[in-house]
C-alpha cells in the first residue's frame, strides 16, 4: 500500500474544483483519488468538477471505470462533472477496453471545461445513451 502523496493536485477555481492527474495511478492511489475527490465535493461545497487527464498516456480498465465513475459519483454529491484533456490515444484505449462513456460529459481542455460548468452547459443530469442498433434501417421515403 502506498502512504506517499496521490499525484494528482485537488485546487479550488470559484464554486468548482480541478483535480489533475500528473502521472499514472495505480489501483490503490486511483481508490484513495476518488475518496479524496468525493470528500471534497462535500468539504468545499464544490458545484462543478473537472477531472483532468492531459497528463496521462495510459489508462487500464479499472482507472478507466473509475473515471467514469467519478463523475457518476460527483453528480450524487450534488456536483457537475467534465472530464477534460483526454488524449487521442487515450480515448482510442477507452474506446477500445469498451468503457461505457456516452454519459462521460467531456471537454477538450481545462478552459472549455470550466467555461462548460460556468455557462452551465452541463448537464447535472447523466442520462446514459441509447443502445447502438446493429444493423442499418433506411428510412421510408427514402431511396
Amino acid at each position: 500500500m502506498h502512504d506517499g502523496p496521490v499525484p494528482v493536485a485537488i485546487l479550488r477555481e470559484g464554486s468548482c474544483l480541478v483535480a489533475s492527474i500528473h502521472a499514472a495511478l495505480d489501483d490503490t492511489q486511483m481508490a484513495r483519488f476518488r475518496r479524496e475527490l468525493s470528500e471534497a465535493i462535500g468539504d468545499r461545497r464544490a458545484r462543478g468538477v473537472l477531472i483532468d487527464v492531459a497528463a496521462l498516456d495510459v489508462l487500464d480498465s479499472y482507472a478507466c471505470r473509475t473515471i467514469r465513475d467519478l463523475a457518476e459519483m460527483a453528480r450524487l454529491r450534488g456536483a457537475r462533472a467534465v472530464v477534460v484533456g483526454i488524449q487521442p490515444d487515450l480515448a482510442l484505449a477507452m474506446v477500445r477496453l469498451g468503457v461505457e462513456t456516452e454519459a462521460i460529459p467531456t471537454a477538450l481542455d481545462l478552459e472549455e471545461g470550466l467555461a462548460a460548468l460556468v455557462d452551465g452547459r452541463v448537464s447535472s443530469v447523466l442520462v446514459p445513451a441509447a443502445p447502438r442498433r446493429a444493423t442499418w434501417k433506411r428510412r421510408e421515403g427514402r431511396r
